[in-house]
């Protein structure tokens, strides 16, 4: 792609290592912010730099936060002797926008993946196992386990329950199955055998 312009090539050049960006895009990007008020593109920046110097991994469970302890954990109306083990940030929000769970959460920030170099020593576990362990900032009841349904996903599962058998917590993992909606005959093998080992009584 040739640019008429050495600083809109690099704008284009910045925005095109964004993921999911591609050079058609960032062009885009690029000439829509050229033409915006100065104002508005200098807030851009501001915000894009407080993102980078002033937002903190919440000390307990490592999720994004603006305070050094997240407003979850800090929460008193959490059940705070639950915890939900995610891959990342974003596992946090998609659990949240469920309404369906009050506990905490613990991000790992990443799955067992050798052949991508990344071992248990990148990864958050030595952390949760030590809230396990010590019980701050609350004593551990039931430890969930929603990583991802992947062999990585289940590698990280089965190393992390191997750590914390002898520590005596519950550890549940989430359900899996048919989704609702889906035809049977679209449903993959692996999941189609799980949802008929895994069964449960029938409610009308």
């Amino acid at each position: 792609m040739t640019l008429p312009s050495k600083i809109l090539e690099e704008a284009v050049e910045q925005l095109a290592s964004l993921p999911g960006v591609g050079k058609r895009s960032a062009l885009r990007y690029a000439l829509f912010l050229m033409n915006e008020d100065e104002s508005k593109v200098r807030d851009l920046s501001e915000a894009l730099m407080h993102l980078k110097t002033h937002l903190h991994h919440c000390r307990h469970c490592h999720n994004v936060s603006d305070t050094e302890v997240c407003p979850i954990c800090s929460s008193e109306k959490r059940q705070r002797g639950i915890i939900c083990v995610v891959e990342n940030v974003q596992d946090v929000m998609a659990v949240e926008n469920t309404q369906q769970y009050r506990g905490l959460y613990h991000v790992l920030g990443g799955v067992i993946s050798p052949i991508d170099g990344i071992g248990v020593g990148d990864l958050e576990i030595a952390s949760l196992i030590r809230r396990v362990q010590t019980g701050d900032p609350a004593p551990v009841e039931e430890v969930i386990l929603a990583l991802p349904t992947t062999m990585e996903g289940d590698t990280t599962n089965y190393y992390i329950n191997k750590q914390l058998q002898p520590l005596g917590v519950k550890i549940t993992t989430l359900a899996r199955g048919v989704a609702v909606g889906d035809s049977l005959d679209y449903t993959d093998e692996i999941t189609l055998g799980r949802s008929i080992a895994h069964r449960i009584p029938f409610e009308g």
